[in-house]
């Protein structure tokens, strides 16, 4: 699963990069701590991704099999199916991302993100998705 999600991740990244424009493209948002950094890439189409990424993580996710890179704050998940850690070589950190305020959920195509004091939850169409905060992450 989680060489599925880097894969899905690096598809949609060459994809868009290589599509017309108009064609795909990624939205980025934050939370207001600017702890939690997420981008939603969409291709015009149903193929979508959403990643996050946390600054800080007291507790970080366990290394994915075979990855070389960089791993343990970062989440990701397809439209459906389950959400797993990713290994990356890059960062979602954008500073003109816009702030998803706390007690706002916002849809993104196929997610549904909720930003709270306690946390940032976001789901897929299938109820999969994740829970991160500082102190920890939660898949399901």
């Amino acid at each position: 699963m989680r060489r599925l999600a880097l894969l899905a991740l690096s598809v949609c990244a060459l994809a868009l990069a290589a599509a017309p424009a108009g064609a795909s493209s990624i939205s980025w948002f934050k939370t207001p701590s600017k702890n939690i950094y997420c981008a939603w890439f969409h291709e015009a189409g149903s193929k979508q991704f959403l990643r996050c990424d946390v600054g800080e993580l007291a507790h970080q996710a366990p290394k994915p099999d075979g990855c070389q890179f960089d791993w343990g704050g970062s989440f990701g998940m397809n439209a459906s199916g389950r959400a797993s850690a990713l290994c990356v070589s890059d960062s979602v950190h954008d500073k003109r991302a816009k702030t998803l305020g706390y007690g706002k959920t916002r849809k993104y195509g196929s997610f549904s993100c909720t930003s709270k004091t306690s946390a940032l939850r976001c789901a897929n169409r299938s109820g999969h998705g994740f829970s991160l905060n500082r102190d920890r992450y939660k898949l399901f």
